[in-house]
């Protein structure tokens, strides 16, 4: 279904693999690494290595993941949780004894709290579904870190508009402001501490990370600045496995992942909205966004008073995903006036920087990938001489005791990173995900809904201009509804008129998420991916 409101590139096709990513390089490094016999697990921890390291604002080693995993041969879909648990000394007297009042979002505080979860996804996948050895499946990432890689515009700019906090931190200074001067689009950056690192895991595996002179540095530095990082803490962290959540939507069934992130909300919107019929809508009139703003207030709502841990609450998540909820929920949405804030009231942030991977192998294996550091350049904190940028996403916990992510030794934040499949007829057919912190979840239903509603292909989808509703600063009083300015006028206006707090973006804006996605013919098996014309990324196959 062709759109002038999009830039006319058209799905990449290919027959045997492919990778999705949001940077090109990257991308095709997770193609090499298939050619070569790889698996799409393979695959996916090579796009997701080159990506820490020319990724940098977005995502890396300091960070957490969280997977899907489709088995070609037994058609099973498999969840691998690597949350980042809290640190052996993390409570909220210890932030307090700190001189914070809340979690901050710079600085070793949120570095520390919680341990990257991140490697220990990439090596419990590997050693379950892998193919190719780690020294090969880490290759290009380690001589990207090595010898250099271009800076894009976007992290350009990213570097730029995060200065003062970077320069804050003297080793993510001297990382990217080399001579004391941020790097143009175009220049070659290189983090030569971080190819050890990577070298390390190459060669030991977790072990080489979690473990070793890499564990043992990262431990140095916290301990010098007055973080919360101890030996056991390192050494403790893993990752494991379990099963994704499982929902439908018209003939598709749908996969997401479960607590301690937020899938189960992309099942109760679809939901809330399917009995409303959205084919019977305008796709961007104002009738179907409204619909879906207001299931995603009610999930939300949800979300925030439930979702923690699950090894340290117990969430009603059938309950959450079930049709009978949903009929219940839906009934506060009114098709002609927004809820009032105070009636469903949601919060978190739309500010959040992440990285998704999508990989299909030639045997039908796929991978559903998605890692952060949670802010731009996490807690701006590099971890000593590991050249790893640690993440914040300790900032997600509550320190209200009362409350179910209440911040707890051991504890895995709420978590807004989630991935997706689907299948139809028992057989895979999608792969997608995206970023965008509280955003992700509403990326997704627009996804979804485009391709199954109105036959809308990958690339087509990912194109449709984007809202998303929330705040993009945590101390904002409510929500704010965020169009880009592909929207019909009219559009905009019916949805101010029905009561939506409305901001108008540029035609194409970095802050609506960048999203990727495969898609699986029926038939023939054919590979169709989309990459984000919002991101530097490329869908490549072979």
């Amino acid at each position: 279904m062709p759109f002038a409101i999009n830039t006319g590139r058209p799905a990449t096709l290919a027959p045997h693999g492919m990778v999705t990513s949001p940077h090109s390089l990257a991308s095709a490094a997770g193609v090499d690494v298939l050619r070569a016999g790889g698996s799409a697990i393979d695959a996916a921890i090579a796009t997701s290595a080159v990506l820490a390291v020319v990724y940098p604002h977005m995502t890396g080693l300091g960070g957490d993941a969280f997977w899907l995993i489709h088995a070609g041969d037994s058609g099973e879909v498999s969840f691998l949780n690597g949350g980042g648990k809290a640190a052996a000394g993390a409570s909220p007297d210890a932030v307090a004894g700190r001189g914070c009042s809340d979690i901050p979002l710079r600085g070793i505080v949120p570095a520390t709290l919680t341990v990257p979860g991140g490697v220990a996804s990439w090596i419990a996948a590997h050693d379950v579904h892998g193919r190719l050895p780690l020294p090969r499946v880490l290759e290009a990432a380690i001589g990207y870190a090595r010898d250099g890689f271009p800076v894009t515009g976007r992290l350009a700019a990213f570097i730029e508009m995060m200065r003062d906090d970077l320069l804050a931190q003297r080793e993510t200074a001297a990382l990217l402001f080399p001579g004391g001067t941020a790097p143009q689009p175009g220049a070659k950056l290189a983090n030569p501490n971080l190819a050890s690192t990577l070298q390390a895991i190459a060669e030991r595996g977790r072990a080489g990370f979690y473990e070793g002179s890499v564990a043992a540095e990262m431990v140095r530095f916290s301990r010098e600045q007055g973080g919360f990082f101890e030996p056991a803490d390192l050494a403790q962290q893993g990752a494991t496995w379990g099963k994704p959540l499982v929902g439908s939507y018209r003939d598709v069934t749908i996969f997401n992942t479960p607590p301690p992130t937020q899938g189960f909300t992309v099942l109760e919107m679809l939901n809330m909205i399917e009995s409303s019929d959205p084919r019977t809508m305008d796709l961007l009139g104002p009738d179907r966004l409204h619909l879906l703003v207001q299931a995603k207030q009610i999930a939300y709502h949800d979300r925030d008073l439930l979702l923690a841990d699950p090894a340290f609450a117990k969430i009603p998540i059938e309950t959450l995903i079930s049709r009978e909820y949903a009929r219940k929920r839906s009934g506060l949405i009114d098709p002609q006036s927004a809820l009032r804030w105070d009636q469903v009231p949601s919060y978190g942030s739309l500010a959040g920087d992440t990285v998704y991977v999508a990989a299909v192998d030639r045997d039908g294996n796929a991978a559903s990938l998605i890692q952060s550091l949670y802010g731009a350049f996490g807690s701006c904190v590099t971890a000593g001489s590991t050249g790893v940028i640690l993440q914040n996403r300790s900032a997600y916990f509550s320190l209200d005791p009362a409350h179910p992510n209440c911040l707890a030794p051991g504890k895995i934040p709420l978590h807004t990173l989630i991935a997706s499949m689907a299948k139809r007829d028992g057989k895979l057919c999608t792969v997608l995900g995206c970023m965008g912190a509280d955003g992700q979840p509403q990326i997704q239903l627009q996804l979804y809904t485009a391709m199954i509603d109105y036959g809308l292909d990958i690339q087509e989808a990912l194109e449709l201009p984007r809202f998303l509703s929330g705040r993009f600063g945590l101390g904002e009083a409510r929500d704010t509804l965020y169009l880009e300015s592909r929207f019909p006028t009219a559009t905009i206006d019916a949805l101010e008129r029905r009561g939506h707090s409305v901001h108008r973006w540029g035609p194409w804006n970095e802050q609506a998420g960048h999203a990727h996605g495969i898609t699986i013919g029926p038939e023939d098996r054919m590979l169709s991916g989309g990459s984000d014309p919002r991101s530097d990324g490329a869908a490549t196959g072979y």
